[in-house]
């Protein structure tokens, strides 16, 4: 059983900032790509950053220059710095893993439950 667990999720004033944390358990073999997406209420969830086992980073147009992601993988976690915060950033955050298993050594694609960000104008 593999699980995904938000944490860092608040309510923040406009231009401040938030650190977003995620941390997979189980019985885990490897963990490739992780990434965080946000669905806003009445929204499609929409991609707001990904990061390689390697670190390799792609962002959203909307939250380049303004969100870090990054991932520890000795502790199977992966963070989303947020800087200079937009009411428009409002939304439930969801992390997001692609985990290999002990038990079968497939790799499935796990979602976390989200953390919710409030941005204040």
């Amino acid at each position: 059983q593999v699980q995904l667990v938000e944490s860092g999720g608040g309510s923040v004033q406009a231009g401040g900032s938030l650190r977003l944390s995620c941390v997979a358990s189980g019985n885990i073999f490897t963990i490739n790509g992780m990434g965080w997406y946000r669905q806003a209420p009445g929204k499609q969830r929409e991609l707001v950053a990904r990061i390689t086992r390697g670190g390799s980073t792609n962002y959203a147009d909307s939250v380049k220059g303004r969100f870090t992601v990054s991932r520890d993988n000795a502790k199977n976690t992966v963070y989303l710095q947020m800087n200079s915060l937009k009411p428009e950033d409002t939304a439930a955050y969801l992390c997001n893993a692609d985990i290999t298993t002990t038990s079968d050594y497939i790799t499935v694609n796990y979602w976390g439950k989200g953390t919710l960000v409030t941005v204040s104008s």
